[in-house]
């Protein structure tokens, strides 16, 4: 009987395992600006699948889209791996990008961007 209770307290003690988060998953980012004139064409890289098929649906691990924002205006979602603004004024921008989930959720993976339009 004692041997009973021992295995019952030193199995209740084995149970506490560190748990690592279900959505521990952070992707990676890197953003490439090139100007051409007055146009801006970003190009993303990312190990996230980029799914156009499953934007807006519920959250997957490891999959979603971008949300870009030029000059601070409003975000756009983007489901391709580029992203290009035409036309744009001379002087200072900044674009800002970030990883998002399928169910719009971020990632908390974002980088900005400065460049200059001559």
């Amino acid at each position: 009987m004692l041997a009973a209770a021992a295995l019952l307290i030193s199995g209740c003690g084995s149970s506490k395992k560190s748990v690592t988060p279900v959505n521990s998953y952070i992707p990676t980012l890197e953003v490439n600006a090139t100007v051409n004139g007055d146009n801006l064409n970003l190009a993303f890289t990312t190990d996230m699948i980029v799914s156009k098929e499953h934007y807006d649906h519920e959250k997957k691990q490891g999959e979603g889209h971008f949300h870009v924002a030029l000059d601070q205006g409003e975000k756009i979602t983007v489901t391709a791996k580029q992203q290009m603004f035409e036309h744009l004024s001379k002087g200072t921008h900044i674009v800002k990008v970030s990883l998002h989930n399928n169910d719009h959720t971020p990632y908390d993976v974002s980088k900005t961007v400065n460049f200059e339009i001559k």
